[in-house]
């Protein structure tokens, strides 16, 4: 028989009580949300790879190397994946003034205009778990993931 120590789970609970799958859960669960708020609004191209794309895309542009390190992505996933986003017309490839031989991704009008719906998206699926979890459990959230998780925003048009 496994002793047990504070703050762990016997058995196999822990697999359904671990931090990890508690983030996880919640992560897909609001990603959902915002791409069915963004269906709503006439976005239902919208697929979760482009979720990851939006989280790491600089506003003014990012070179595709950056993109997928910042995805924990391959270079050629993320580069089919910046193809796919370019079919839809969200974003372009152009050159990079500083070194000719590199492309940077950016974000095209309608893309900048797609990432405006996004945000609202994001912004109405956040209120509705405010409205659930109640606002000192959701500033305690936001508060601890944004402590926990500061070195790893890798964005650079925080604003």
């Amino acid at each position: 028989m496994k002793a047990k120590t504070a703050g762990t789970t016997s058995g196999t609970a822990w697999r359904h009580a671990n931090i990890g799958r508690l983030l996880n859960n919640a992560v897909r669960r609001f990603e959902g949300r915002v791409l069915e708020l963004m269906s709503e609004r006439g976005h239902d191209e919208t697929r979760i790879a482009h979720v990851s794309l939006t989280r790491n895309l600089d506003v003014e542009g990012t070179r595709l190397t950056e993109l997928a390190r910042r995805a924990s992505m391959s270079k050629q996933a993320m580069g089919e994946l910046v193809d796919q986003c370019a079919e839809l017309g969200l974003v372009d490839r152009i050159a990079d003034p500083t070194d000719g031989r590199a492309r940077i991704v950016k974000f095209t009008p309608a893309g900048r205009k797609w990432l405006d719906a996004f945000r609202d998206a994001v912004d109405v699926a956040e209120q509705e778990m405010r409205a659930e979890l109640g606002k000192a459990a959701m500033e305690a959230i936001l508060k601890g993931l944004a402590v926990y998780g500061a070195r790893f925003d890798t964005l650079d048009d925080a604003d």
